[in-house]
């Protein structure tokens, strides 16, 4: 309003009215503001700009009763609740630039660009992330917290800031490591698994699939060097390793060793100093999932980590997890990590066509690495012995097909043994069209090799699901039979096209002069026509009907009806078809 009042004429006060109703214009106008917050008493003046630096650093939206105890922090040995700032008072000291958010009780900053500003003026805060993570240590480190016990499920009320703190102390002490800050880690870490805080970082901090503790559970084994790893705060943990105290090779409640925290969390710092001492297995595997650190850097894409294991002779990059048998290069594949492919590939002796031998499809590890590969082999969803190239066909990953299409050693045919279906197969189905025209420029592709399940060749797949792009590259394969039906019940694409709708593909179909319009399945005896007039479809119908060779009278063997008389029941003049 300062800004918008201090423009002398109506017309000039207008187009400033304008330029911050669209968020222009606004750097004077925060510039002032902020002025004035730092001109006022100082206690007023600290509280107004430590609170800005929290809501603009912190790693998610704080709580009201979070943000007021982290602001009521002194560098004392316990909480002093008397020092804890109203939020009215925290506002008013902002001068407006922090707000709270009614919803979701949260406190954020008075409009989006206000954060851009702070950001571009990194001035105005001096070390913020070694200062959140000094104040964020200092509350885990106080007398009243350490008091709760590390079985503790949920965030006692007397500490609301304890899971925020716990969960990003590390984060804030990655980005900037101070001596002090250090020094009140190792304060934190020793005994780290009989801390409240290392019960809510695995709590609040992991993916629900991914926690192996019942309620009540302490993270036996969770200790100062995991946490250090799991965070990848190279001082901290080069001050651990110095004390000589921890046995590198130790696993917590989940069979984690510091290494497989680091390497999954895709810590290549923490990685580089572990792999620097001689008592390291680099090949140790959990237990929960029998993954080692390089199976789940690879998983997650981490390619500076997958490349310091790399580097090592000892590392072996075969080495499958135990639940699902899948390697390495398996993971990275399925997950699109172009690069890391690249790199496992560079490995003369990786293997590209090892398959897996109990993962089921259907669900996508998409949230924290490894908890659907787990449920899959624990509940069972099949045996497929899917390999690298299979995943990669059927996930869509059009640019690992090409790396792995590039190895002269591939088997482009190489079916999974449960359904088997090759990777032009699940390509096909999924609609995968720059995929299957990467499978179909290799002459060694064969385009007819059907399924065990259905006997569906990909043409089949690709009709049934309504891929047109699919069909009509599979269509230009000379060797590839329009007139081929599944085994199981005698489909033709054909017949797919006109009992689903698809003008297209129908289209498409029609124009070979190979085909064969009248050919009815073997399950329920019905042809393409019959299909297409009992749902309505007058676009194929009339496509079929326009034919000299297609017989209109031809009655279905189950219920005896011909496709007249099925549009006629179902009252179909006339029909909108499928695109």
């Amino acid at each position: 309003m300062d800004a918008i009042l201090g423009e002398v004429t109506l017309s000039r006060r207008g187009k400033k009215l304008d330029e911050m109703t669209k968020g222009e214009g606004l750097g004077d106008a925060y510039a002032t503001t902020l002025s004035r917050v730092r001109a006022q008493q100082k206690s007023r003046s600290k509280l107004g700009m430590e609170a800005l630096m929290w809501v603009s650093h912190s790693e998610r939206p704080l709580h009201v009763d979070e943000l007021c105890h982290a602001l009521g922090v002194e560098g004392s040995t316990d909480l002093d609740i008397r020092n804890i700032p109203a939020i009215e008072t925290l506002i008013s000291c902002s001068l407006g630039l922090v707000t709270v958010e009614k919803s979701s009780s949260t406190v954020r900053l008075i409009h989006y660009t206000l954060q851009e500003y702070l950001f571009h003026n990194s001035d105005l805060f001096l070390g913020p992330h070694s200062m959140i993570a000094e104040v964020c240590l200092t509350y885990l480190n106080f007398r009243h917290v350490r008091g709760f016990p590390p079985t503790r499920d949920s965030i006692p009320p007397t500490i609301p800031f304890v899971e925020y703190a716990s969960c990003y102390w590390g984060t804030h002490a990655r980005r900037e490591t101070t001596e002090s800050v250090k020094r009140l880690a190792l304060e934190l870490l020793d005994g780290y698994d009989k801390h409240i805080s290392s019960k809510m970082l695995l709590l609040h901090g992991m993916d629900l699939w991914d926690w192996p503790l019942g309620e009540g559970d302490s993270p036996e084994g969770f200790s100062g060097l995991h946490g250090a790893a799991y965070f990848g705060c190279e001082g901290i943990t080069t001050a651990l390793l110095e004390m000589n105290k921890w046995d590198v090779q130790a696993t917590d409640f989940g069979g984690n060793a510091a290494m497989t925290w680091a390497a999954r969390r895709g810590h290549s710092g923490v990685v580089r100093l572990l792999l620097e001492r001689s008592d390291v297995d680099p090949n140790i595997a959990d237990t929960g999932y029998g993954r080692t650190p390089l199976l789940w850097a690879a998983e997650g894409g981490h390619k500076e980590v997958v490349e310091k294991l790399l580097e090592r002779n000892d590392v072996d990059p075969n080495i499958a997890d135990t639940i699902c048998n899948r390697t390495p290069l398996s993971w990275a594949v399925e997950n699109g990590h172009e690069v890391v492919v690249r790199m496992l590939l560079r490995r003369n002796d990786v293997n590209p066509n090892i398959a897996d031998i109990r993962c089921g499809r259907g669900l996508s590890m998409v949230t924290s690495p490894g908890c659907y590969g787990g449920i899959r082999g624990v509940f069972g969803f099949g045996n497929y012995r899917q390999t690298p190239l299979g995943w990669a066909a059927e996930s869509g990953r059009e640019g690992v097909v090409k790396i792995l299409l590039e190895r002269n050693d591939i088997n482009p045919n190489m079916a999974d043994t449960k359904y088997g279906r090759t990777p032009l197969s699940w390509a096909a189905e999924s609609g995968h069209s720059g995929v299957v025209r990467k499978l179909l420029e290799r002459n060694d592709v064969n385009p007819n090799t059907a399924d065990i399940q259905y006997g569906r060749a990909p043409l089949l797949w690709a009709a049934q699901k309504g891929h047109g792009e699919v069909v009509e590259m599979l269509l230009k394969r000379n060797e590839v039979n329009p007139n081929v039906a599944d085994t199981k019940y005698g489909r033709t694409s054909l017949w797919w096209a006109a009992r689903n709708g698809y003008r297209e593909i129908a289209r498409m179909l029609l124009e070979r002069s190979d085909i064969n319009p009248n050919k009815p399945d073997t399950q329920y005896g019905r042809t393409p026509l019959s299909w297409a007039a009992e749902n309505g479809y007058e676009g194929v119908a009339r496509m079929l009907l326009g034919r000299n060779d297609v017989d209109p009278n031809i009655t279905e063997t189950e219920h005896g009806q011909t496709p007249l008389s099925w549009a006629a029941g179902n009252g179909h003049e006339g029909g909108e078809d499928t695109a």
